[in-house]
């Protein structure tokens, strides 16, 4: 038998006996520890499409590489020669395919006006499965939703790389304030900061202009689900839950001091901007360097984690806003794919484990099983 049957099957059996201990059930039950691959089958269509909003910059657009296999830290050698994550690859060898959630990605195009919202990219519109290139948390995060829910599973991606909430994703509503002689931008002001009484250098953008984007793109996805999920009957849909993972690009003082004001505000603003009041909210902390994290960045981290509403800090948010640390997640450049620690060095498995715990703790929120 030739090793990778022999992981295979290795895998197959530790399933067997997880499935025992954890029992499968759908939407109000708990999921596996360790999932079962795909059955190939599609959802049931009379049922409301489940829309996932996953948000961000270019650690949510996703770095993890898949190839090559003779790689550490690639996808393909941490499933097809480590034994990790069976469920993506079928008997064979080949990725395996979720027939029931739709993974789909849209994204700024280049050259478009900065005000045009209507024209932009599908990056992709696909099954759930593995391809080419990169992953980003939306694999694992994607096959806990189809694993956990009967209804048809929308995993919808609006966002592009190196943006900032306290400029970029900057939520409507939002004002300016001071910080250390300056006047900090609020929603579509241009510049984004200025010294009162001097000249404003302004550039060809505005705050917020990327939450406009962003929203956008994703309402017009929803507006023609016939396009974007096949099989889709008219039977509409329901804002599940928003999925947040970004931060490097606020790691200055100005927006760390800010960035808990900032992301208390965008999460209201995205319920009520999509009409989800209900709707849950997960976010991932940054995570560069593992527990050395410092200076901003750690400041950014822990705004992510106060928001959680187990901390206690914001009552509003208990059972419905769940923060995960990505920091134990961390890999180094030595088992990883390359030194880029901006994007977690492309390590896959990060990628995979921050889609997990973000998956798990959307479940949690979902049935109501709050650890």
């Amino acid at each position: 038998m030739k090793v990778g049957r022999m992981i295979r099957a290795a895998s197959f059996l530790l399933l067997l006996t997880t499935l025992a201990s954890f029992p499968l059930t759908a939407y109000g039950g708990e999921l596996p520890a360790q999932l079962p691959d795909p059955d190939g089958k599609p959802a049931d269509q009379t049922k409301p499409v489940q829309v996932f909003i996953l948000l961000g910059q270019s650690n949510m657009l996703g770095f993890g590489r898949i190839d090559p296999e003779d790689q550490a830290g690639t996808l393909s050698r941490l499933v097809k020669k480590e034994g990790k994550y069976p469920y993506l690859i079928d008997d064979q060898g080949a990725w395996t395919v979720r027939q029931d959630v739709r993974n789909v990605h849209v994204m700024d195009k280049r050259g478009v006006d900065m005000k045009d919202f209507t024209n932009f990219s599908d990056v992709k519109n696909e099954w759930l499965t593995v391809t080419k290139g990169h992953i980003g948390p939306e694999v694992a995060f994607g096959h806990l939703m189809g694993e956990l829910l009967d209804e048809p599973v929308l995993v919808l991606k609006a966002c592009i790389g190196n943006r900032s909430l306290g400029w970029d994703l900057l939520p409507p509503g939002s004002e300016r304030y001071e910080f250390e002689g300056k006047t900090y931008a609020g929603y579509k002001d241009n510049p984004g900061s200025w010294v009162e009484g001097e000249p404003k250098k302004e550039v060809n953008w505005y705050a917020g202009r990327q939450y406009d984007a962003d929203t956008a793109h994703a309402k017009i996805v929803l507006e023609n689900l016939e396009k974007y999920y096949p099989g889709y009957q008219g039977q509409g849909y329901e804002i599940a839950g928003f999925v947040y993972w970004q931060g490097h690009k606020d790691q200055n003082a100005a927006h760390a001091s800010r960035y808990e004001q900032n992301l208390v505000h965008l999460i209201k603003t995205l319920r009520k901007d999509f009409n989800a009041p209900d709707a849950k909210f997960v976010i991932a902390t940054i995570g560069f360097d593992g527990e050395k994290l410092g200076g901003h960045g750690l400041t950014v981290a822990e705004a992510q984690l106060a928001v959680d509403g187990q901390s206690g800090k914001h009552p509003e948010f208990k059972g419905n806003v769940k923060t995960i640390d990505a920091r134990p997640f961390w890999k180094d450049k030595s088992e990883s794919p390359s030194g880029a620690g901006y994007h977690y060095n492309h390590n896959a498995e990060t990628y995979m484990e921050v889609g997990n715990a973000l998956g798990r703790a959307m479940a949690e929120l979902l049935t109501g099983d709050q650890k």
